[in-house]
C-alpha cells in the first residue's frame, strides 16, 4: 500500500513539476523536486524489508502466500507484496487447569509450555489462523490442555510428588509433538509449577510417603546389620579353623624337642648356673640360674 501512495505521489510531483516549469514558478517546482525525490526514495525502500533477528517473515501477495519464509536480515520482495513478521524466539505459555487422576481426583495444574516457532513453517500458521494469537487461541492452547489431560489420567496423584513427575512432563512434550494440528511448533519442555491437591488428600500422600521413606530406611538398616552379622561369622570361623589348624600342627614330641633345644642353649650359656638332671617336667634337665 505505502508502494502505491509513493508512486502516486511521485507522479503528482511530476506534474506538478512541469507544470511550474512552465509558469517559471522556480519556488513551486523546487518543493515539487523535492516531494519527487522523497516519494522516489520511499518507492524504492519497498522493494526491501528488514526481519529482526529472532524472526521470520511471510510474504502475502493478493492473497498467495509464499511457500519459501523470509530470514532474518535484508530480504528482497514485491514491493505490493504484505510481509507478516513472525517472533521465533523461545515462548512461554502459562496454564492453569482442573487435570484428572488416575484415581478419578480433580487436581489443580499450572503448567508452563515452553516452545518456538519453526522458522521454516511459518506460513503454514499465517495459512491456517491468519494471525499468531489466532494460532495460540484456537489451535495451541486447546492441543496442550487435551494433551494434559489426556496424560494424567494415566498417573495416580501421588505420582505428582515423587520422581513420576518428571516422567509425566516428559510424556506430555512427546505427546503434544507429535499432534498436527501444531507441528508448526517446536516444543522444549512442559515443566508443572504448581500442584493443587484437596488438603485431607495431600496429608494423606504426604504421610503414606513418609511411611515408605521410613520402610526403606528400615530395610536399609536391616540389610546392613545381616550384612555386618554374615561378616562377623565369618571372622569367628576364620579364627577357629586357624586355632584347629595350629593345635593339630603341635605334638608332645614337637615341644620336647624345643625342649630340648632351649636346655641346650641354657647349658652353653656362660652364666653360672646349677643343673638339676631329670627333675624337669618330662624328664629335662632344671637349670636354676645363678648371675
Amino acid at each position: 500500500m505505502l508502494f502505491i501512495i509513493a508512486l502516486l505521489a511521485s507522479v503528482v510531483a511530476v506534474f506538478v513539476y512541469i507544470n511550474a516549469k512552465k509558469r517559471f514558478n522556480k519556488a513551486e517546482s523546487t518543493f515539487a523536486l523535492i516531494g519527487l525525490i522523497i516519494a522516489a526514495i520511499i518507492a524504492v525502500m519497498q522493494f526491501w524489508t528488514i526481519i529482526p533477528a529472532g524472526h521470520a517473515g511471510v510474504v502475502d501477495f493478493l492473497g498467495y502466500v509464499a511457500e519459501n519464509t523470509l530470514k532474518p536480515g535484508v530480504n528482497l520482495v514485491n514491493p505490493m507484496a504484505n510481509v507478516i513478521k513472525f517472533d521465533t524466539r523461545k515462548q512461554e505459555i502459562k496454564e492453569v487447569m482442573n487435570a484428572p487422576s488416575k484415581e478419578g481426583l480433580s487436581i489443580e495444574l499450572e503448567i508452563s509450555l515452553i516452545f518456538r516457532l519453526s522458522m521454516e513453517k511459518v506460513n503454514e500458521i499465517y495459512k491456517t489462523a491468519g494471525d499468531y494469537e489466532e494460532y495460540l487461541q484456537k489451535l495451541v492452547i486447546p492441543n496442550f490442555r487435551s494433551v494434559v489431560r489426556g496424560v494424567t489420567t494415566k498417573y495416580e496423584a501421588k505420582a505428582l510428588y515423587t520422581a513420576e513427575r518428571e516422567k509425566l512432563e516428559s510424556e506430555i512434550k512427546d505427546k503434544l509433538s507429535g499432534v498436527k494440528e501444531i507441528n508448526e511448533l517446536i516444543v522444549l519442555s512442559t515443566p508443572l509449577r504448581t500442584i493443587n491437591l484437596p488438603q485431607g488428600l495431600t496429608l494423606a500422600i504426604e504421610e503414606k510417603l513418609k511411611a515408605e521413606q521410613e520402610s526403606q530406611r528400615m530395610q536399609f538398616i536391616l540389610e546392613r546389620e545381616k550384612q555386618e552379622a554374615e561378616r562377623k561369622r565369618i571372622e569367628a570361623q576364620g579364627i577357629a579353623d586357624f586355632q584347629k589348624i595350629v593345635s593339630q600342627g603341635i605334638s608332645d614330641q614337637l615341644l620336647k624337642w624345643k625342649g630340648i633345644e632351649a636346655t641346650e642353649k641354657l647349658a652353653a650359656s656362660q652364666n653360672s648356673k646349677i643343673v638339676v638332671i631329670g627333675s624337669g617336667k618330662d624328664g629335662l634337665p632344671l637349670i636354676l640360674g645363678g648371675n
